[in-house]
């Protein structure tokens, strides 16, 4: 009689205790939406679909693609992230800049610690273009001929880092500017090749345009030359002390558990050392390679953030 006494109190005691999930092993025991700050089709977004199918096959649970584009370089989407459960089952691949620029200079739904920082995934091969059938050929002739004929250029932007790039250079070169903003590359090519913009800022997108005739690349935003185009100069080489580079990674929501952190941190190590997987991102999406790691993301994004805010506070003064 006691010991059954005592089994009914046990269980009336467990009744009145909450129920936590257990962490371990079972992670992940559903599907897993994996977001990306840009509209289907984009380079960031067909990185992020492999990245997807990769994470799938490693984990044994589907991982859905969720489109989120807007803002600045995905501010959109990392609002959306800042508000998710941290417990593994939200991701996000996404743009540096959203995170380490954006904050500075745009009134943000989250801040940076926000976030934890997986890791580094590629830099995104980016660059200024035109639409085909324009005169220039470099985006200094952009200028050149835009000054000569008293007109100002309309940039379509795709972030305020290579927006505020941008407006610094229309400055130094006495040309006005209008700026229309977009909602990632597909959005960008539109505006070029219909005419209503005449500059845009493309990721790795632009070399399937650029070879198919319907745009020309005018000024790498990279420190280097972009490596299928390699006869078109750098920013800086055509006089401009700006460069505006893309790094891409994979972030979510910060306080996700220890162990479920461990096995993300494993799969992008597995990534890392994959041939085939670093064949996609350099050779399929043209992007360029990074350091892996989350300790190496976690201290680029750190300095990234301080050397941005600097800068802010620099220019506010």
């Amino acid at each position: 009689m006691r010991c059954r006494l005592a089994t009914l109190l046990c269980m009336f005691l467990a009744g009145l205790c909450p129920a936590y999930p257990v962490l371990g092993s079972d992670y992940p025991d559903r599907p897993i939406t994996l977001y990306t700050m840009v509209q289907p089709g984009a380079q960031i977004d067909l990185l992020a679909r492999g990245i997807a199918k990769r994470l799938s096959a490693e984990l044994g649970q589907p991982v859905t693609v969720r489109n989120a584009p807007g803002g600045s370089h995905g501010s959109v989407m990392a609002a959306e992230l800042s508000r998710a459960a941290p417990d593994g089952y939200t991701l996000g691949i996404a743009a540096t800049t959203a995170y380490t620029y954006a904050p500075h200079h745009v009134q943000t739904a989250y801040s940076f610690d926000d976030f934890a920082y997986i890791s580094l995934v590629a830099l995104n091969s980016s660059g200024y273009v035109a639409r085909a059938d324009r005169p220039w050929k470099t985006l200094k002739d952009a200028f050149d001929s835009a000054r000569k004929e008293n007109k100002a250029l309309i940039y379509n932007f795709h972030g305020t880092d290579d927006r505020d790039a941008m407006q610094r250079i229309a400055k130094a070169e006495g040309v006005r500017i209008s700026l229309m903003p977009s909602k990632g590359g597909p959005s960008v090519i539109q505006a070029v090749t219909g005419g209503h913009a005449d500059i845009g800022y493309l990721g790795a997108i632009l070399f399937d345009h650029v070879k198919a005739g319907r745009l020309k690349l005018l000024a790498s935003a990279l420190s280097q030359r972009l490596p299928p185009i390699p006869g078109v100069p750098t920013l800086q080489e055509q006089g401009w002390d700006e460069t505006v580079e893309m790094y891409v990674m994979m972030v979510a929501p910060k306080g996700i558990p220890a162990d479920r952190m461990a096995k993300l941190e494993k799969f992008t190590a597995k990534l890392a050392a994959d041939k085939e997987t670093q064949t996609f991102i350099t050779e399929k999406l043209l992007m360029l390679p990074v350091k892996w790691g989350r300790p190496h993301a976690e201290t680029y994004m750190k300095a990234a953030h301080e050397r941005f805010g600097k800068q802010a506070r620099a220019g506010a003064r």
